[in-house]
């Protein structure tokens, strides 16, 4: 009896262990896939998503600024410091690899309102007759170009480096970070927003130290020194420069094919490692080692983009990622634990007009970073608002973030009540998700009268302003609007209802020949004339189980109509300053090489006020 009470204990150890073991990953547990025939992917959104640009290039500025005139522009970091954001980014001006590159720097008190980017790292003149082990060819009037997984590190001593890495390309198809390239620069930025001058903190080892940058260690400032010793022990940050690194270099702890770390603690110390391709590992020792070479999650969808994960401000868990073979949609899982994540919600579910072609530009939203743990610290890197923020690259090409709202919701509670002038400053939006080009902008204004509204201002020709109301799923539903359309000549306001994946079953629109309609099958169906500078009072009774529903403006019935699309239920009101978009697909050629006709133009600004937006089951 001994022996098998043993065997028995042992037995149930080793099943524990192997249990134990088998948790030991993350994983997805949900359900929800995304359908790549949608740019939303047919996703429910996580509610009160705000997504702001912060840079919309144009070839043809007039300043010739290369800040804006460069259309290439990706990889976007982003950290909260003193009391501001800081996002850097890389920038080309055609196509990715090919130089010359610069590193930029915007910042923003708010995440809404973005500066005018400014050079942090300028071109690198390569010097003529450099040459590649890995590359037949020759350097001639070559200039660098960038590339850098990680833009930002907060010291202890709360000093904010920002770094980014000279690679060398000699040809469009050359790879700029095959441990054959110059090396990583960093600099100080102040706190009354100067910048320190640039040093070299790790080049490779093939360059010539003597060309270019100082080596950090010649700084005369210590404090700057220390900072710069300080990240190079740190394994979880050097981790990130794997890729450009020489292939033998000691600070690496994990070599290979590892790209783009995102790292977060876990309660009990370990570190979660997340890569491109949902490649996954955990550590005990901060990064030093890894319990097991890097493996696909299991149940995570993602393809060769970065994936970003970390603890939310409610003691949770987010990754944000593209869960698809294309870099569409933009998504957001949550998890309870940091390893088991329930659920996929949409943040960004636009593509834009890839205005610029160019080489390896990819459609979509995609390589999100946010804020990355120990950079600074919960008085300096956290935003105060306790969201979740995000930046990334749309086709690469325009520069986005996004604020999460914390703890993430995809459910209504209650329906809209929302009459703008009546809700506290700062909290009108709060359950509206909002997509906001420069040349779209989403916001809140005041009139003549000193009275709120919702603001929708279009003159982007390839892009256009959006915003969105989540509400409880309701198949018998009367909404109330009010809008004021500023033109009735030119622009276009579209106004749906949709269910929770997206599908429009009614969409009225005020139109650019003046006409309110109301789309009907195949064709569009005029109610009545509209004028400029009215503001119409919009009724909308619905039942999704007859299909019928009926419009009612300034309290005059125009009359049944039958939805277009057959809806179970309806879960959201939006409004959108453009038509529906469907380019790209899954079968749109990979690389566009082309540039649209007249990228640089803009439209006559058309404008719409929404004063106000209830919804109420019927």
């Amino acid at each position: 009896m001994p022996d098998i009470k043993l065997k028995i204990t042992t037995l149930v150890a080793v099943l524990c262990v192997q249990l134990s073991h088998a948790q030991d990953t993350v994983r997805y547990t949900g359900k929800t896939l995304v359908n790549i025939d949608y740019h939303h992917g047919a996703l429910t959104p996580a509610i009160g998503v705000h997504s702001y640009q912060t840079l919309r290039v144009n070839r043809e500025d007039p300043g010739k600024d290369t800040a804006i005139t460069w259309t290439y522009n990706h990889a976007p970091n982003l950290v909260y410091w003193n009391n501001k954001f800081y996002l850097n980014y890389l920038s080309n001006p055609v196509g990715e690899h090919i130089p010359p590159g610069q590193t930029l720097l915007q910042t923003s008190k708010d995440g809404r309102i973005w500066t005018k980017p400014v050079t942090l790292f300028p071109p690198y003149k390569i010097p003529d007759g450099t040459k590649k082990k890995t590359h037949p060819g020759t350097a001639k009037d070559l200039y660098a170009v960038m590339h850098q997984r990680m833009g930002f590190y907060v010291s202890k001593s709360k000093k904010l480096l920002t770094l980014a890495y000279y690679g060398i390309a000699l040809d469009a198809k050359d790879d700029p970070n095959d441990g054959n390239g110059i090396g990583r620069v960093v600099r100080e930025i102040k706190q009354d927003g100067g910048f320190g001058p640039i040093y070299f903190i790790r080049p490779n080892a093939s360059w010539n130290q003597k060309s270019g940058y100082p080596l950090y260690t010649e700084s005369k400032d210590k404090d700057f020194v220390k900072a710069c010793e300080e990240l190079l022990a740190n394994k979880l940050a050097t981790q990130q420069w794997v890729e450009e690194a020489d292939r033998d270099d000691p600070l690496i702890s994990l070599k290979g094919e590892y790209k783009a770390l995102s790292a977060y603690h876990l309660p009990d110390g370990r570190v979660v490692g997340l890569w491109k391709n949902a490649l996954t590992s955990i550590s005990k020792d901060n990064g030093a080692t890894w319990l097991y070479k890097p493996r696909r999650a299991p149940g995570f969808v993602n393809s060769n983009a970065k994936i970003w994960g970390q603890k939310t401000s409610d003691g949770k868990y987010a990754t944000v990622y593209n869960p698809s073979e294309f870099r569409w949609p933009l998504a957001i899982s949550v998890s309870d634990d940091g390893l088991n994540y329930k659920n996929l919600l949409l943040v960004n579910g636009e593509i834009t007009s890839m205005r610029y072609g160019g080489n390896y530009k990819s459609y979509g939203p995609q390589y999100p970073r946010g804020i990355s743990e120990g950079e600074g610290g919960p008085s300096n890197g956290i935003p105060p608002d306790g969201k979740l923020w995000v930046s990334y690259s749309m086709n690469k090409e325009d520069i986005w973030v996004s604020s999460v709202p914390v703890p993430v919701r995809s459910v209504a509670e209650k329906h809209a009540t929302d009459r703008f002038n009546e809700l506290p400053n700062g909290k009108e939006l709060s359950e509206w998700n909002i997509y906001s080009p420069l040349w779209a902008a989403v916001g809140i204004e005041k009139g003549a009268d000193n009275t709120k509204f919702l603001s929708l201002k279009d003159s982007d020709p390839f892009d256009y302003a959006k915003a969105e109301r989540v509400i409880p799923a309701t198949k018998q539903l009367i909404a109330e609007i009010a809008v004021e359309p500023k033109q009735n000549d030119h622009g276009l306001l579209d106004i749906e209802f949709q269910d929770a994946k997206g599908t429009p079953g009614i969409r009225l629109s005020f139109d650019s020949t003046g006409n309110f309609r109301t789309k009907a099958g195949y064709r569009n169906k005029n109610l009545m004339t509209y004028k400029p500078g009215e503001k119409y009072e919009i009724t909308v009774r619905l039942n999704t189980e007859t299909r019928l529903y009926s419009v009612t403006v300034n309290g005059k019935n125009l009359g049944n109509n039958i939805l277009f699309a057959p809806l179970e239920s309806v879960s959201r009101i939006t409004f959108r300053t453009g038509n529906t978009r469907r380019f790209p697909n899954a079968d749109t050629p990979t690389d566009q090489m082309y540039d649209l006709p007249n990228a640089g133009g803009k439209d006559r600004e058309a404008a719409y006020n929404v004063r106000y937006v209830t919804s109420k089951s019927e």
